[in-house]
């Protein structure tokens, strides 16, 4: 009976420390580029059917739900914004991970660069 104790206690201490270990790992690492309203062909609203606005934080990215909640770290610089999926995007053709708005870009690198090398954590 203590052996079976003794079993259970570790297989609990277990999945609680993975659980809480993977709850904000890294999950891809790429490109980061911005989009904006004043951009070409951007639609007035999102994948989610909220209107854009690139003045608040969310992102576009292929292979999360929408209102998942992402921390973006600039590698070279590390800065870091926390944006909310709200789109689909960047094209794939394109080689990037993420498309962050206007404003949160900015906060993580110069908009004059375009393009920043990223890690993407959820939340």
């Amino acid at each position: 009976m203590k052996k079976a104790a003794v079993i259970l206690i570790v297989l609990i201490a277990a999945i609680f420390s993975f659980k809480e270990a993977g709850s904000s790992a890294v999950i891809i690492k790429g490109n980061a580029s911005w989009y904006s309203q004043d951009d070409p062909g951007i639609l007035l609203t999102t994948a989610n059917m909220e209107r854009f606005d690139d003045s608040q934080l969310p992102c576009a990215i292929w292979d999360l739900p929408f209102n998942t909640i992402l921390k973006v770290t600039n590698l070279e610089n590390g800065k870091s914004v926390i944006v909310r999926v709200n789109d689909r995007g960047p094209a794939r053709r394109l080689n990037r991970t993420i498309d962050l708005t206007k404003t949160a870009f900015s906060k993580i690198a110069d908009l004059e660069k375009g393009l920043a090398d990223v890690s993407v954590e959820i939340i």
